[in-house]
């Protein structure tokens, strides 16, 4: 599970490119309730979705020319000037160099040696998002692969994660579930699935993360991103000893997943 202590290599912030921020806006407004806080009245592209008062995502306006609408995920550093040479020294792309947040932390952002696209975050007066594991917030994380070896040898040199494989249904093979150093297996905050490079048609077969946000309900949520002019990629569907869930898409083409959790 996530939690907000944030122990090194765990997720800790999201945020989401959007072309259209107010649209977008609108949409997850629809499908989770959020609020939108903007950084400041003269500044209304980015900013922060609140739920309840208390931080889930940030927001901003995509910018990268050729780049898709996606959650960009970050993992808890306490030395991002380090871990930018680690990425380096392991075949990794560095995409943003560490920069200061006004204080808030510092934020960096990179490639995997596989094209998949994440990001680090040591924290300032910001630790992270305020409300995890639940309805409507970020629960767990997954990176979809075309080489799930490689994958875990990187970032598990990079984080020191832990990583225990479940073998798929129907000779899918293996998910890999990843859990910070040195902590126990309920400490699991997310996964590593390998597909080939057709299935990932999102990205034109570049490997990608996704959140995973909560729901009381899959398939009420699942409604909403519908009406909300959102798309459905598999689901609503139940996995055993998971829950029900489904691979959503914005209308701006950033996926996600709904789960409501089995019980017990």
């Amino acid at each position: 599970m996530i939690t907000t202590d944030f122990a090194p290599g765990s997720p800790c912030w999201l945020d989401l490119g959007a072309p259209d921020v107010p649209a977008t806006v609108g949409f997850y407004r629809s499908v989770f309730g959020w609020d939108f806080e903007p950084m400041s009245p003269d500044e209304q592209d980015y900013g922060m979705f609140r739920m309840d008062g208390k931080a889930v995502a940030g927001i901003g306006k995509l910018t990268e020319e050729g780049a898709r609408s996606a959650w960009m995920i970050y993992f808890r550093t306490d030395d991002a000037e380090a871990m930018t040479e680690a990425v380096r020294r392991a075949g990794g792309e560095v995409r943003v160099t560490p920069m200061d947040a006004d204080g808030e932390g510092v934020m960096a952002q990179y490639t995997d040696p596989q094209g998949g696209q994440f990001a680090v975050w040591q924290p300032g007066r910001t630790k992270g998002v305020e409300v995890v594991d639940g309805p409507g917030s970020l629960g767990w994380i997954e990176l979809y692969t075309t080489d799930a070896a490689a994958a875990k040898e990187f970032y598990g040199g990079l984080f020191g994660w832990q990583t225990q494989d479940m073998d798929l249904p129907g000779g899918g093979g293996a998910y890999s579930m990843i859990s910070p150093a040195g902590l126990p297996p309920e400490r699991m905050h997310g996964g590593i699935m390998q597909l080939p490079a057709d299935a990932l048609s999102l990205t034109g077969g570049r490997p990608y993360w996704h959140p995973v946000f909560g729901s009381t309900d899959c398939d009420a949520t699942v409604a909403k991103v519908r009406d909300g002019g959102g798309t459905i990629q598999m689901g609503p569907e139940d996995a055993p000893g998971v829950g029900r869930l489904a691979v959503c898409v914005d209308p701006s083409g950033a996926d996600f997943v709904v789960l409501t959790p089995s019980q017990g």
